[in-house]
């Protein structure tokens, strides 16, 4: 693993976080590293998925894993805003 994997899958987690979090309605009670986080956790995972099905092997922009992954972000955004909402 390399700096720039490394720099790589942060920008890419950011992103993704972002456009997660964008997707939810309202105000989320979480931080951006922690949406960093999410992002990258969904990325890796939207990837994950996307090999085990064969659709990450594509020419190109692999839309169906963005979508994946995206979704994944804005599912876990949910998940800890609501957990970090339910412990205030």
């Amino acid at each position: 693993m390399t700096i720039a994997s490394i720099l790589g899958a942060i920008v890419i987690g950011a992103v993704i976080g972002a456009i997660g979090r964008l997707l939810l309605p309202g105000r989320q009670a979480i931080g951006w590293v922690l949406t960093i986080v999410v992002g990258i956790v969904a990325a890796l995972i939207g990837t994950a998925i996307a090999q085990s099905l064969g659709v990450a092997t594509t020419d190109g922009i692999d839309w169906i894993e963005l979508v994946m992954q995206v979704v994944l972000a804005a599912v876990g955004v949910g998940l800890v805003a609501g957990l970090r909402r339910s412990r205030v």
